[in-house]
């Protein structure tokens, strides 16, 4: 299984948090089950966001979960395929690399054949997620 969330590294708030609900979640379920499913975080910033600066960044987070980047180009076509929306924050200068992005924030979670079981949102408590989490790995 996988737990999948699309952000960028130099998000305030809103990406932190949830990598944090799903980190909470993760560290609720015993160790057999938490080899069973991955955090994953996909960044929607390229630009700003390198291998390094995603491993550094996930470094804080649960230390099973994975970091990934690609072509604006690919990152955009995996984005669509989760129906998840992501723009450059309107207002700042396009030469400027100080900005904020604007994306859905949704944790999915995939099953291991990579097929949708549920997802999660802000309002999800982590206790709420790992329940969630136990059924799914369980089945």
């Amino acid at each position: 299984h996988m737990l999948i969330y699309f952000g960028y590294t130099y998000c305030p708030d809103v990406c932190p948090t949830a990598l944090q609900s799903m980190t909470l979640a993760m560290n609720q379920l015993d160790p057999e089950t938490q080899k069973k499913i991955t955090p994953v975080f996909i960044t929607i910033d390229p630009k700003r966001d390198t291998a390094e600066q995603l491993n550094a960044y996930i470094e804080n987070f649960h230390p099973s979960m994975v970091g990934l980047t690609g072509t604006p180009e690919e990152i955009a076509k995996t984005a669509q395929v989760y129906r998840v929306y992501f723009g450059r924050a309107k207002g700042i200068e396009e030469e400027s690399t100080d900005y904020l992005m604007d994306h859905s924030s949704i944790v999915f979670l995939m099953n291991p054949d990579g097929e949708y079981v549920t997802h999660f949102t802000h309002a999800t408590p982590p206790e709420r997620m790992a329940e969630k989490l136990v059924k799914a790995a369980g089945s």
